[in-house]
């Protein structure tokens, strides 16, 4: 029996790029599916929160993610450019973010055709493995390859119905909100939630005493 699990996910989030290996290689070796769901950055949805947050945050948050990258023999650098404008972005969602803009149509683009979560590994390499101007020359062309799809049927399909591809974009956010939780990596198995990476172990537990079985 196919389990399913859905993952919420962020172009802007180290922790949902550090957990894409697992994640990969637990759908490769088990019967099972992951909706991969993409959704913005808390910075955008609420760009309020950065003001509310610990001074003591940031700081924490980069040493952590450079050890637990260290521990999964994992590279990762800030991406360059942020993906997220802050200058707009700490203004309000109704400024201009075309980065992102972009990013989150081409990957609902992608879950259309099933290649959501392969489409979100590749870019998310390229975002946090240290690609300089990762948004220019051919570096999203090369990694749609990789995901198996064309960059510029994706394109092709933000221009022609952008607006469908901000409905999905929407529908993943009111998920992610139904099923208890705002952060990323979000993983929801059977309406539990199980929010960041440090928390996959529990899920495959979980999952286990659901009947998950090895593929083949």
């Amino acid at each position: 029996m196919t389990l399913h699990v859905d993952l919420f996910w962020s172009f802007r989030s180290p922790y949902s790029y550090l957990l894409m290996p697992r994640l990969l290689e637990f759908r490769d070796s088990y019967d099972v599916d992951i909706d991969a769901r993409v959704v913005y950055p808390l910075a955008v949805r609420d760009p309020e929160l950065l003001k509310r947050l610990n001074p003591l945050y940031v700081g924490y948050m980069l040493g952590d993610t450079r050890r637990t990258a260290e521990y999964l023999g994992m590279a990762i650098a800030s991406p360059n450019p942020d993906p997220v404008d802050f200058d707009r972005a700490l203004s309000g969602f109704s400024q201009e973010q075309p980065r992102i803009e972009r990013l989150m149509r081409l990957a609902a683009a992608a879950q259309e055709q099933g290649r959501a979560l392969e489409f979100i590994d590749q870019v998310s390499r390229l975002l946090f493995g240290g690609t300089t101007g990762w948004d220019t020359g051919d570096h999203l062309q090369q990694a749609a390859e990789r995901a198996g799809l064309v960059l510029t049927d994706l394109e092709a399909r933000i221009e022609t119905d952008h607006d469908q591809l901000d409905q999905i974009i929407e529908a993943n956010h009111r998920a992610q909100q139904a099923a208890g939780h705002w952060g990323v990596p979000l993983l929801v198995f059977q309406g539990e939630p199980f929010f960041g990476q440090d928390r996959f172990d529990q899920l495959v537990w979980r999952m286990q005493r659901h009947g998950l079985a090895l593929r083949g």
